[in-house]
């Protein structure tokens, strides 16, 4: 197989179910090998639908969808074996060890025992010491953290993590990042979904962002942000105004409530963005500040803006 054969290579595919709702409408995406890949959006998007078919769980409907080459419907059984998939929900045996627990995970794609392989799993997992423990006993994020190692253990290619960090605090959540990015770093093809826009702004190489059912934006994180991304512009002024100086009321500015800043919002990839022109009118209204500071849009107000776009039924 070719080193240039795509993860993931999606054409064009449809599902529609037997109540007639539309869940995917002509998605077509190319996910390469070895990166990790965020798909947002709102729930009933078409998310888990868009995943439970690449893993084999739902049937798929028009369109073609390959793994690593193989065809998800002629070549199921070699495609499969490329997957990793990491649920939302928790399913284990609550009386089961952590250890028999994924040991039996690999035993199911018909792969001989490998020890060290899963101890490694449960050391990079931080389990191994929860190794003889019942599930029953585990906290929500060390369930969480079996279920990553049940998907690794027949050593997948691809791996799929439905909202991986729900229910993990702060701590936990950045140390499973660590491993995600090992995994990365390992070769393995990691696609995630998330609520948690920081997630993906941390982690992603690229966002997917979906919405009823078809692929809004496709794009590397960086260049999201800076091609669709506003900045904010913050004046701190040295006496409070009562309100915006008339030199620049045809402007997107703002004054804060307590009339000590002003807020100016523009596009960061214009050609010209205004803050020049700005600066110039207050030093020409004497309006005299101590500081200016610049915030950049934030995945999370992107994706709002994509999406309520594509609501107000623009292209």
């Amino acid at each position: 197989m070719s080193i240039d054969t795509p993860a993931i290579e999606i054409s064009e595919l449809g599902k529609t179910y037997a109540s007639g709702e539309q869940a995917l409408d002509g998605v077509s995406l190319t996910i390469r090998r070895g990166e990790i890949f965020a798909l947002l959006g709102p729930n009933g998007a078409g998310k888990t639908t868009l995943i439970s078919i690449i893993c084999g769980i739902v049937n798929p409907g028009p369109g073609r969808v390959r793994v690593e080459g193989f065809d998800i419907v002629r070549d199921w059984r070699a495609a499969r074996s490329l997957i990793g998939l990491v649920p939302q929900e928790l399913h284990t045996d609550a009386f089961e060890s952590v250890w028999n627990t994924v040991s039996f995970s690999r035993g199911l794609f018909g792969l001989a025992p490998k020890p060290a392989y899963v101890e490694q799993l449960l050391r990079d997992l931080t389990l191994w010491d929860k190794r003889g423990s019942e599930m029953r006993t585990l906290s929500g994020g060390m369930k969480r953290r079996v279920m990553i190692a049940k998907a690794l253990a027949h050593e997948p290619r691809v791996l799929f993590l439905d909202e991986p960090t729900a229910g993990v605090d702060v701590e936990l959540r950045r140390g499973m990042w660590q491993v995600v990015r090992r995994l990365r770093d390992n070769g393995v093809t990691v696609v995630l979904t998330t609520h948690y826009i920081e997630e993906a702004e941390e982690m992603a190489d690229r966002v997917g962002v979906i919405h009823r059912g078809r692929l809004v934006e496709v794009e590397a994180t960086a260049t999201l942000m800076s091609r669709l991304g506003r900045k904010q512009l913050s004046v701190n002024l040295v006496e409070p105004l009562q309100a915006v100086p008339e030199a620049l009321a045809e402007r997107d500015v703002s004054l804060a409530e307590d009339g000590h800043t002003l807020v100016y919002d523009y596009d960061a990839a214009a050609e010209e963005t205004g803050v020049r022109q700005l600066l110039a009118a207050l030093e020409h209204s004497g309006v005299a500040y101590r500081d200016i500071s610049t915030r950049q849009s934030s995945l999370e107000e992107i994706f709002v803006n994509l999406v309520n776009h594509r609501e107000d039924g623009a292209p």
